[in-house]
């Protein structure tokens, strides 16, 4: 973790007027980026669907219909969490275990009739104790040996969106990239800050503190929510925990 001293660079120190006038600069910007974004999340409502067979998944009660995992509502918003089967908790997909811990709760959305979900890759015995360790209180779902791509995606790090409509079920929308950054609240405010994420590839004046990219996801090998957890032990803890 990069130390910040008073030795670090910062920004220029300025009257509150001078910082006011900056700062409603900026501001222009980010109204139009705001604008355009709206512009984007309307286009975005009017995207084609395209509609997706149905098929069980292995849940917490066994193979789970998808009407099911719909729990009554007409939507369906889904993070696809890649897997390194075989491989201990700390060795599991630093991002994604990021993207899930900045949102535990959908009340939101089911208030708007969308449930949440994670689909894994992973076979659900080697899910299910994860999901445990961490205190995820979404349903999780293993999509481990299957192929089509609604469900399995590219192996992991997505959010999906699906529309149920009677007996037929479709997909309306699915990001790539850093689309999972939507639900990464800790990442945003992290934009926000004189810093920034403090990652190599930022726009950053000379000799901001600055680290390899996702650097900080990891705490002496293990994501770092699985530290922050309350309860949380020493590496290697938790197999004991799940060996019998």
């Amino acid at each position: 973790m990069t130390a910040i001293h008073a030795t670090t660079p910062a920004p220029p120190v300025v009257d509150r007027g001078t910082w006011l006038g900056a700062r409603e600069a900026l501001l222009v910007r980010e109204k139009a980026h705001t604008r355009e974004g709206d512009a984007i999340a309307a286009a975005r409502r009017r995207l084609p669907m395209t509609e997706v067979t149905p098929v069980p998944l292995v849940g917490a009660y066994g193979p789970t219909p998808l009407p099911d995992i719909f729990a009554g509502r007409d939507q369906l918003v889904v993070y696809r969490h890649m897997w390194h089967p075989g491989k201990p908790f700390e060795d599991q997909c630093e991002g994604c275990t990021a993207t899930i811990w900045d949102f535990q709760n959908a009340a939101y959305l089911e208030e708007r009739g969308i449930s949440f979900a994670v689909f894994c890759a992973g076979p659900y015995e080697e899910v299910a104790p994860f999901r445990d360790f961490m205190g995820y209180t979404h349903p999780w779902y293993s999509t481990h040996g299957i192929e089509d791509p609604a469900y399995a995606g590219d192996g992991g790090g997505e959010i999906v969106c699906f529309l149920r409509r009677d007996d037929r079920f479709f997909l309306t929308y699915e990001t790539t990239g850093r689309g999972v950054e939507a639900i990464m609240s800790s990442h945003k405010l992290l934009d926000l800050t004189v810093y920034g994420r403090q990652e190599v590839w930022e726009d950053s004046p000379e000799g901001w503190p600055q680290e390899p990219t996702c650097t900080r996801w990891r705490r002496d090998g293990r994501p770092v929510p699985q530290w922050t957890r309350p309860g949380a032990g020493p590496v290697g803890a938790h197999r004991q925990q799940h060996c019998h």
